[in-house]
């Protein structure tokens, strides 16, 4: 039976990274079938179907930005009300969580649907690469439900120190995505929409996993009555979840003005530029898992006004982020070329070699910025366990006028470098002013309560 972990006792180094470690080997499934995803459909189906899915990328990123906002900021009360041992509001908050998570899924389905049009003249989609590029959103799009269901049951579970089930989850959609792409793509020969549905049909087998194990823990188990609409307890946590959820729809805007002027760069840039885009899965892996194990061991010691070990726990956190944002970096730096080589494939030599360069080029890039990227998710989810969601909006809207800032520069002077620099220069910028507000808010903590 999967064991709950309550952070408000031991150790933080070992709760955090106990917490943690599932978390990395359940991101690591799930971007692998990412990467396996993109290497399939570049080699698979050709290097413009490389692009069209690239041009495309940030859309379904605002989407997936949206619901683990959201579904981030619904278990912050739930981690704290665990903290608290008040167990009957914690399966009232479960039960409101799931009624606005089903509602908003509905909804979004419907405007994304209805936006696909206008979306892909934003981003200056290339004419040859349009039909493509429209059906794998829309099937994308289309799965939204999986993608909320999913992140609603993951994050309700780790909320209460399960980040075990997370990972036998996306294990299991991983290995299942991987044999689908294979299938659709190369037997069935369905193409870029086969990838789309395989990754669907990932998502939905995933999500299914968390809520078997939410329906046989016990003290999740709610009722008829916690899924009753509850006006007051429905806007407290849209309070929490929604400047998370806007903060990524920010962020995602600003990557969609970013890669509209990235597709102004030719086919060969497009694809090099996508295939770094894909890797940056795997370079964030471990701050997003310690990203959540941050935001769960906040939420429960906070609940429990055990506010020094708040302190510990989050500068122990600091130090596991920079030391591994070095190693990654490293290697990445050592071997960014072959690795980006995986996802490149064309008839034209020439072509290759301009998209293998761009690739590794922003790679380095990413790879020098990268410790900025994890202080960014430790202070960031610090703050978002102790209820502090709503930095979120000012802090998207600074990478947005970082990342857009520089974007426009680079390409109203056609300099390819530009581009590179705009999206890091975004996670420095957020990084600094999290900081910033991280320590300002801790003080203000009732110490003396402790």
């Amino acid at each position: 039976m999967t064991k709950n972990l309550n952070m408000t006792q031991g150790r933080p180094l070992r709760l955090l990274f106990l917490f943690a470690l599932p978390l990395m080997f359940g991101n690591i499934f799930q971007q692998l079938y990412t990467v396996v995803d993109t290497a399939i459909v570049g080699r698979g189906v050709g290097m413009d179907a490389l692009a069209a899915l690239g041009t495309v990328d940030w859309l379904n990123w605002m989407l997936l930005g949206l619901a683990t906002g959201l579904t981030q900021g619904f278990s912050v009360r739930l981690s704290q009300k665990f903290g608290e041992g008040d167990l009957p509001a914690l399966r009232r908050i479960l039960g409101q969580s799931a009624l606005l998570s089903a509602v908003i899924a509905i909804l979004c389905v419907l405007l994304s649907q209805l936006g696909v049009p206008l979306f892909l003249n934003l981003l200056r989609v290339p004419e040859e690469l349009r039909a493509m590029a429209a059906l794998y959103i829309r099937i994308l799009f289309g799965g939204f439900p999986a993608v909320m269901f999913f992140n609603f049951c993951s994050s309700m579970l780790r909320a209460i120190g399960d980040s075990r089930t997370p990972l036998l989850a996306m294990m299991v959609a991983a290995l299942t995505n991987i044999a689908l792409d294979a299938l659709t793509v190369f037997v069935l020969g369905w193409g870029i929409a086969g990838a789309a549905a395989a990754t669907v049909f990932a998502q939905c087998l995933s999500g299914t996993i968390c809520a078997v194990r939410i329906a046989r823990t016990p003290i999740l188990r709610f009722g008829k009555a916690d899924l009753s609409f509850d006006a007051p307890l429905s806007g407290s946590l849209l309070r929490l979840g929604l400047p998370v959820a806007v903060k990524n729809v920010i962020i995602s805007i600003g990557g969609i003005l970013l890669q509209s002027i990235v597709n102004g760069f030719g086919m060969a840039f497009i694809a090099g530029y996508t295939a770094t885009n894909k890797l940056y899965g795997l370079l964030e892996i471990a701050a997003l898992s310690y990203g959540y194990a941050v935001t769960t061991y906040v939420g429960q010691n906070y609940g429990a006004g055990e506010y020094t070990r708040i302190r510990k726990g989050v500068n122990t956190a600091l130090l596991l982020c920079l030391a591994t944002a070095l190693v990654i970096s490293l290697v990445m730096i050592a071997f960014g070329r072959p690795i980006t080589g995986l996802f490149l494939s064309a008839d034209d030599p020439i072509v290759l070699a301009q998209a293998a360069d761009t690739a590794y080029r922003y790679l380095c890039v990413m790879a020098f910025a990268l410790p900025a990227l994890y202080l960014l998710y430790a202070y960031q989810s610090a703050l978002q366990g102790l209820g502090q969601t709503a930095i979120g909006l000012i802090v998207g809207t600074l990478e947005l006028c970082l990342r857009v800032g520089f974007a426009l520069v680079s390409g109203a002077i056609f300099w390819a470098e530009g581009l590179f620099v705009a999206e890091v220069s975004a996670w420095i910028g957020a990084a600094i002013l999290l900081c910033i507000v991280y320590y300002r808010h801790l003080r203000r903590l009732p110490w003396k309560e402790n």
